[in-house]
């Protein structure tokens, strides 16, 4: 599959994987000079491209693992959503989970994206659903373990 990347900003990067397998693609700061996300707090940071992913995918940002283990910094919505009919500039809002300042340099890699299809469903309302061995019973209902 193709996807058409606009590049918004001259010198942003294209997404780019660690490995011939990685499902996620490093999704990179487009800034023309580092920026600090207070502790505790969140900052929108542009990637400087815009993308046209095919009808019936969506892009799904999820955090870099080391960002997000060594650094605490991680997208603020935990998965963010690229519809297919978007053509903005890709911004992720990397929140800052630590009691520390942390600073994000020009072209660091801020996120991943990974392009999933999706259903499109049409919700019909009812006044009764279908039984099950599960019921009502939420969280934790289904065990401990």
């Amino acid at each position: 599959m193709k996807i058409q990347i606009k590049k918004l900003k001259e010198d942003a990067k294209l997404p780019s994987r660690g490995s011939d397998q990685a499902a996620g693609y490093d999704l990179y700061s487009a800034l023309s000079e580092p920026v600090t996300i207070a502790a505790h707090s969140t900052l929108m940071v542009g990637t400087g491209l815009a993308a046209a992913i095919p009808e019936g995918y969506f892009g799904a940002i999820f955090a870099r693992s080391g960002l997000a283990s060594k650094r605490s910094l991680r997208p603020a919505n935990c998965v963010g959503v690229v519809d297919s009919d978007y053509r903005g500039e890709i911004i992720v809002a990397l929140h800052n989970d630590s009691d520390e300042d942390k600073q994000i340099e020009e072209y660091e890699r801020i996120a991943q994206l990974v392009v999933m299809p999706y259903l499109s469903v049409e919700f019909e309302q009812t006044d009764e659903l279908s039984e099950t061995k599960r019921g009502e019973g939420g969280f934790g209902s289904s065990g401990t373990r």
